[in-house]
């Protein structure tokens, strides 16, 4: 073999070392991201899962009123576990969020007049008559049934 033959396969043996090294750098650095992306989604799970536990026991010591629980517990629900949100216990929560969702809220509900807000109320009262039980049952699963590991942790 002739020198510059030796010369150019060491200059591509040196080249493809150098490029596999390059790669292996960069799969480390795409495995410490989704390393990282996965911590980060466990512990915001822990994070909803402790504040589900949380509304939920206010929810059923009456710290909480029903509505406002049934819709908090609802949005919390969808960003923990979409599969448990949609299960028949939690059905009434959706039922829920759903009869309320054209109610104005924060600045929208302030602005309206006594009236208005009289009608809502009273729409309030009427759900909260129906659905109570309801409501108290499911939030009684999910503590007791769905979520007992984070209610050790909370």
């Amino acid at each position: 073999m002739s020198t510059l033959s030796l010369l150019l396969l060491l200059t591509a043996t040196l080249l493809t070392a150098g490029l596999g090294l390059y790669a292996l750098t960069l799969w480390r650095r795409v495995w410490r991201k989704q390393k990282a992306q996965a911590e980060a989604a466990q512990a915001q799970k822990e994070r909803l899962g402790g504040d589900l536990f949380i509304l939920n026991s206010s929810l059923l010591e009456g710290q909480l009123p029903l509505i406002e629980g049934a819709i908090r517990i609802k949005v919390l629900l969808d960003n923990y576990d979409i599969a448990l949100s949609q299960s028949k216990q939690c059905e009434v929560f959706h039922q829920l969020f759903a009869a309320t969702a054209h109610v104005p809220t924060h600045a929208e509900w302030k602005a309206l007049d006594k009236s208005a807000r009289r009608q809502h109320e009273l729409c309030f009262s009427e759900l909260e008559l129906q659905h109570k039980a309801a409501a108290r049952a499911a939030a009684r699963w999910l503590l007791d049934e769905a979520l007992p590991p984070l209610r050790k942790s909370a």
